[in-house]
C-alpha cells in the first residue's frame, strides 16, 4: 500500500508528510473544516493538487493527521492498494424522507458482495439517525463483514455538516466505502474512558433517537437540573455530560450525545436510538481518563492482528476534544504508542462513531469514544 498525506491551513502551501508522488487510482480521503469544504476555490485547489477520481469529502469537528489535531484545515490521505481494491457508493438522506434505515439498505444493496472484507461509513452528522443507518446496512450483511465509520462534524456549532463522493460537498450525503481482497486485514477498536455518575434512571418515553421522558419526568427539564448554570450552554454543554444508555435486555451500554434540544416539548434529540425501558445515567470524564481510553481502544484494535497496520483511520468524538482542550493530542499520542510510531494516521473528530463492541461483529453507534480502523494488505 502506498500512502500520501498532506494538509494545509487557509491559503498556505500544502505540507506533505511523505514524498509527493503520482499514485494509480487511489482512494482519497479529504477531511476538513465545513466552511473550507463549502468554498469552491478550496475544492478546486484540492482537485488540482490531487487529480484523482475517487475523492471522498467530509466535514469535521477537528482534523487528525499523523500526531496532530488541527482546526480550520484540510487534511488529505491518498491510499493506493497494491493487492486489495475498493468501491465507493453514495446516497442522500433527503431523498429518503430522512429515513436512515431505508438509506442504509439501499447503500448496502449497491455495494458488490464478492470478496467484501470491510465497510467504512462516512455519514452526514446533523440529522441522520446513526443507529437506524447501521440497522439498514446490516439487515442482510454477511457476518464476516465488519462495519466502522463516523458521522461528520461542524466543530461545536451543530449547524450543518457536509460530505460527498466525487461531487462538491453538500448536506445529507452518506458515503459507503467497501474494501476488498483476500490479503486485506482490517481490525478495529473502540473505547471511551467516561465515568457514569448519579442515580440510574429509566427512559419512560422516547421515539427512535428523540428522548421525551426519564422516570416519567420531562427529559430536558431533568437534565437541566443536573447541569445547573451550564444549562444555558446547551446543547454544547451536553458534550461534557453525555448519557450512558443500556437498552433493555443488553449488557453493554452505549454513550449518547445530545445534538438538539426542544424547549417546547422538553425533548432532546440524540445521535442514536434511546429505547424505552433503557437504563440511563449521566457521565463525566477527566483528561487522563480519556487519554487512557484511547490507548485501550488502540490495544483492542491491535489484538490478534497478523500483520502490522499500514494505515490507521481514527474517529474520535467532539466531546472528547472539548474536555481535553489544549491536551487533545495526548489521545493521539496514546494511539501511536500502541499501534507503532511510523504508522500513518488520518481521521477526524465527529458527531458519532461507528464500530462493533470489542469482541463482537455487529456494529453499534457510539458517542464520546475513540474508534480505530486499522488496514493492511
Amino acid at each position: 500500500m502506498k500512502i500520501i498525506q498532506a494538509s494545509k491551513n487557509g491559503n498556505q502551501n500544502w505540507d506533505y508528510f511523505q514524498e509527493k508522488t503520482i499514485l494509480k487510482n487511489p482512494l482519497v480521503l479529504v477531511f476538513g473544516n465545513r466552511f473550507l469544504l463549502e468554498n469552491v476555490e478550496v475544492i478546486n485547489n484540492i482537485r488540482q493538487e490531487f487529480p484523482y477520481e475517487d475523492i471522498v469529502f467530509g466535514s469535521t469537528a477537528g482534523e487528525i493527521l499523523c500526531c496532530n489535531v488541527n482546526d480550520n484545515s484540510i487534511s488529505v490521505t491518498a491510499m493506493e492498494f497494491e493487492k486489495g481494491s475498493f468501491v465507493v457508493e453514495r446516497e442522500n438522506i433527503l431523498n429518503y424522507d430522512k429515513n436512515a434505515k431505508k438509506l442504509g439498505e439501499a447503500l448496502y444493496h449497491k455495494i458488490p458482495k464478492e470478496n467484501l472484507k470491510h465497510l467504512f461509513v462516512l455519514s452526514e452528522g446533523s440529522f441522520v439517525n446513526g443507529s437506524s443507518l447501521i440497522n439498514g446496512l446490516e439487515i442482510k450483511i454477511d457476518s464476516a463483514v465488519s462495519v466502522t465509520g463516523g458521522m461528520c462534524g461542524d466543530d461545536a456549532r451543530f449547524e450543518k455538516t457536509v460530505a460527498s463522493y466525487k461531487e462538491n460537498p453538500k448536506e445529507g450525503e452518506v458515503i459507503l466505502i467497501g474494501f476488498y481482497g483476500e490479503t486485506l486485514e482490517v481490525s478495529f477498536g473502540s473505547f471511551g474512558g467516561w465515568i457514569p455518575f448519579g442515580p440510574e434512571r429509566i427512559i419512560t418515553k422516547s421515539e427512535a433517537n428523540i428522548l421525551y421522558e426519564i422516570d416519567d419526568q420531562p427529559a430536558l427539564d431533568l437534565y437541566k437540573k443536573y447541569l445547573g448554570d451550564k444549562a444555558e450552554e446547551l446543547p454544547k454543554a451536553s458534550l461534557l455530560y453525555p448519557l450512558n444508555v443500556t437498552p433493555e435486555g443488553k449488557n453493554e451500554p452505549v454513550v449518547r450525545t445530545i445534538l438538539k434540544i426542544k424547549n417546547e416539548d422538553q425533548s432532546m434529540t440524540l445521535a442514536g436510538d434511546v429505547p424505552v425501558n433503557s437504563r440511563v445515567q449521566l457521565m463525566t470524564a477527566s483528561v487522563d481518563g480519556i487519554a487512557e481510553g484511547a490507548q485501550i481502544a488502540a490495544k483492542f484494535a491491535m489484538k490478534n492482528r497478523i500483520n502490522a497496520p499500514e494505515i490507521a483511520i481514527l474517529v474520535s468524538c467532539i466531546g472528547r476534544k472539548l474536555v481535553m482542550n489544549q491536551r487533545v493530542e495526548e489521545e493521539i499520542e496514546q494511539v501511536r504508542e500502541s499501534i507503532g510510531e511510523r504508522i500513518p494516521i488520518t481521521g477526524f473528530y465527529s458527531y458519532g462513531e461507528m464500530a462493533p463492541f470489542n469482541g463482537s461483529t455487529l456494529c453499534e453507534l457510539h458517542n464520546q469514544t475513540m474508534t480505530l480502523t486499522l488496514i493492511s494488505e
